[in-house]
């Protein structure tokens, strides 16, 4: 059963997450990765979602202000062990909730073209396709997406 808990990026099961999170990625990145890491630190984000399993930290979402309207989806992530379980949906899901009853219009995130399983995910979704916005334009790795809020 997942239990959703909604916090900041000072809890230590999301600080936990996170470094799973960015393990994963420098394999997956490469090279890369410094270029990414530096878009993903955690100050200043204070609205984090973290998912349970039977009392277990298994994954972990947060949102940023981007705009005055405009939310960024950041450092989601499902742990190896539990994907497949629909915790990421859950995340997500609790993210645009969040999003909408603080008014804000939409999400935008940015993945890499490698994670392939990232990209799967937000089509189905609903999140649509945009050009590269802010830091990732011209970033040939990065895809970029949005989703209108209906909240």
């Amino acid at each position: 059963m997942i239990h959703l808990l909604r916090t900041d990026a000072t809890h230590p099961d999301f600080i936990d997450l996170v470094k799973a999170l960015d393990a994963y990625l420098t394999i997956t990145d490469g090279a890369e990765h410094a270029f990414y890491d530096q878009f993903n630190q955690l100050d200043g984000i204070k609205h984090v979602v973290v998912a349970y399993w039977d009392g277990k930290p298994v994954g972990c979402g947060a949102i940023k202000a981007f705009a005055s309207d405009v939310m960024e989806v950041k450092r989601m992530f499902t742990t190896v062990d539990s994907r497949e379980k629909g915790i990421a949906t859950a995340v997500i899901r609790e993210l645009e909730a969040w999003a909408s009853e603080m008014e804000y219009k939409k999400c935008i995130l940015e993945t890499g073209k490698r994670q392939e399983a990232a990209i799967l995910f937000y089509d189905k979704k609903g999140y649509q396709r945009i050009p590269n916005y802010g830091q990732y334009i011209g970033v040939e790795n990065s895809v970029c997406f949005e989703k209108v809020l209906r909240y």
